[in-house]
């Protein structure tokens, strides 16, 4: 099974899909734009497609079940909302990519500051942007809200109902 957790930045993606990966015994593949842009001052929009690349590779050594921190959708968003454009090769990443469920964390938890953070005043708008980007693609979805006990509770239950044969 292939998990991905997305929305905007300080949503509680990365706490889940570490949660969900203990959870349910997935080998996580965690975000690999945090290690690359460490040491970075600055990035443009090129790294994007870097990003992309480790993304990639790092799923591919996964193999066909993990869990995800994040996904393509997250690369997609960010380029048009930044730099109102989107490569080619993310665009191909973004529509080639599989996974059995999203979840779609809401911005319903506070901001965390965060040295690679951008964005703590527009969560609302950028979640927007991924439930509608998630809907026209026709994934799988469902959207995390509340605590963490409660985004707990809505994956056990998505992914027991989703593991029935």
């Amino acid at each position: 099974m292939r998990i991905a957790f997305t929305g905007p930045e300080s949503c509680g993606k990365s706490t889940m899909a570490k949660w969900c990966a203990l959870q349910f015994r997935l080998p996580l593949s965690s975000e690999f734009a945090r290690d690359y842009l460490q040491d970075k001052v600055e990035y443009v929009r090129n790294d994007l497609d870097e990003i992309t690349i480790g993304q990639l590779a790092d799923w591919l050594s996964k193999g066909d079940h993990f869990v995800a921190d994040t996904e393509m959708t997250v690369l997609k968003i960010w380029s048009e909302y930044r730099y109102q454009m989107v490569s080619t090769f993310i665009r191909e990443a973004y529509e080639k990519q599989f996974f059995d469920h999203y979840f779609l964390c809401a911005p319903d938890i506070p901001w965390e500051q965060d040295p690679l953070r951008e964005n703590p005043s527009n969560r609302q708008e950028l979640f927007e942007l991924y439930e509608a980007e998630l809907k026209k693609m026709k994934r799988p979805f469902t959207v995390l809200k509340g605590t963490l006990l409660d985004r707990q509770k809505v994956v056990n239950v998505t992914l027991e109902i989703l593991q029935k044969p």
